[in-house]
């Protein structure tokens, strides 16, 4: 890490950060952000330019970003500072056990952008976009709320469909691959895979 993301983690994490653990206790989010809004669940928000840039738009929502990299998190608890941003947390580690620890019904809407694809096939147990996790992130969506996947890896993109679409409790927004929504931010790592050839494919279902 460099020397400035290094004093931002020491600074900020003990007012911003969120320790996951196995045995998390359930996680207020009332008290995580000093006030009742709707809350969006960032699942591996990478460094965390995407989250700044959506948080800053939208301040009548609360973000609540986890990762498990060191580095990312510091760079967005940075980026939290520099914009003046109240309504982002951040938590290090498994994004299932945080959601497990969040009451049912909490969230107002789960990202899930450029997620590892784990491409061999003997590592596709590892995907976050599978029937069970899928099940578990859409408990926690209030009624109406989004869950909104994104990828540049089209195999698993087609996988994400159809797990997506057999979940009993989602609809599918727009009967397919979504068009590039507005509010979500092109990254470098969205950029290098355009530049790249590779398509990128959205994918927005609602919880009903």
């Amino acid at each position: 890490m460099s020397d400035r993301q290094v004093d931002a983690l020491d600074r900020l994490w003990p007012a911003y950060g969120l320790t996951i653990t196995d045995d998390l206790a359930p996680v207020d989010l009332a008290a995580l952000f000093g006030r009742r809004a709707p809350v969006v669940l960032e699942v591996g928000s990478g460094m965390g330019d995407a989250t700044a840039e959506m948080a800053t738009g939208d301040p009548d929502r609360d973000y609540l970003a986890v990762e498990v990299h060191t580095p990312g998190i510091a760079n967005l608890l940075g980026l939290v500072e520099r914009r003046g941003l109240g309504n982002v947390r951040v938590a290090q580690g498994d994004a299932l056990d945080l959601v497990r620890a969040l009451p049912e019904g909490s969230l107002d809407a789960v990202h899930v952008f450029f997620p590892d694809p784990w491409p061999k096939s003997r590592h596709h147990k590892r995907r976050i976009i599978q029937p069970a996790h899928v099940a578990l992130l859409r408990s926690r969506l209030v009624p109406g709320g989004t869950l909104h996947c994104a990828t540049d890896w089209a195999e698993y993109a087609e996988s994400m469909r159809e797990t997506l679409t057999a979940d009993p409790g989602l609809a599918d927004v727009h009967g397919g691959y979504a068009p590039r929504p507005a509010h979500r931010p092109v990254t470098k790592f969205e950029r290098r895979a355009l530049t790249a050839g590779r398509p990128v494919f959205d994918l927005i279902h609602w919880r009903e």
